[in-house]
């Protein structure tokens, strides 16, 4: 039994491997990347729409608002981010079905280069919007002695998250092929079935985390108003 695709080798020529995690990687970004030219190379900005435009916009809006609900007040700069991290979260665990497909957030390679995309967006995003004084700033509020503190939680939250997700990811996936080998085909199938909501919840969890680091990253702090003179 295979712990990882990493272990699923396709190709080698003496230290270079071609492993499952990154055929199945590159695999998933290609139905992305074509998936999206096909989805939004016909869209119209008519009055008159198709039907399945209509219920692209009512997604994408949907979206928008539950980044604005997050805390992010322009939800039109972050949705390609963001959105890419749960589609290809998401998909990863919907191709669960094909058979010979292992999904490739069940490597920790995979969940850590998603975590440092995380890690290296919030402060872009931050500094783009209060500039590289006012987001480095907020390492040393309230005070100094704070940096340090802030430091080690950057880095521990970004290893949070890819050990979360990878953990999640491949615990599925081994149970699955546990029951597969020692109980009948409807069990997995049903215990499949869940694996594809659990897919989905993490790819949920992991864009809406990310959601929360940015919106941190960019909140900006209203200067008190000044008290009016007596009169």
């Amino acid at each position: 039994m295979r712990l990882s695709p990493d272990q699923l080798i396709f190709w080698q020529h003496g230290w270079i491997k071609l492993n499952g995690t990154i055929v199945f990687t590159w695999g998933l970004m290609l139905v992305l990347a074509v998936g999206a030219k096909l989805i939004t190379h016909n869209l119209s900005t008519e009055l008159k729409r198709t039907r399945w435009q209509n219920l692209l916009e009512m997604i994408v809006t949907s979206i928008e608002k539950q980044i604005e609900e997050v805390g992010l007040p322009h939800p039109e700069k972050y949705i390609g981010f963001l959105g890419t991290l749960f589609l290809f979260v998401a998909l990863a665990a919907v191709c669960t079905v094909i058979p010979g497909y292992e999904p490739p957030t069940g490597s920790l390679s995979t969940t850590a280069a998603l975590a440092l995309c995380v890690f290296v967006a919030v402060p872009l995003f931050g500094i783009e919007e209060q500039g590289v004084g006012g987001y480095l700033k907020t390492y040393v509020e309230p005070t100094v002695i704070m940096l340090p503190f802030n430091l080690i939680s950057e880095l521990s939250r970004t290893l949070a998250l890819a050990v979360r997700l990878f953990g999640n990811m491949m615990s599925g996936a081994m149970i699955i092929a546990i029951l597969l080998t020692i109980t009948p085909y409807i069990f997995p199938l049903i215990m499949t079935v869940l694996g594809l909501l659990t897919g989905m919840v993490q790819a949920y969890i992991f864009s809406i985390l990310a959601a929360v680091y940015i919106a941190a990253a960019t909140r900006t702090r209203k200067p008190k108003p000044k008290p009016e003179p007596a009169t």
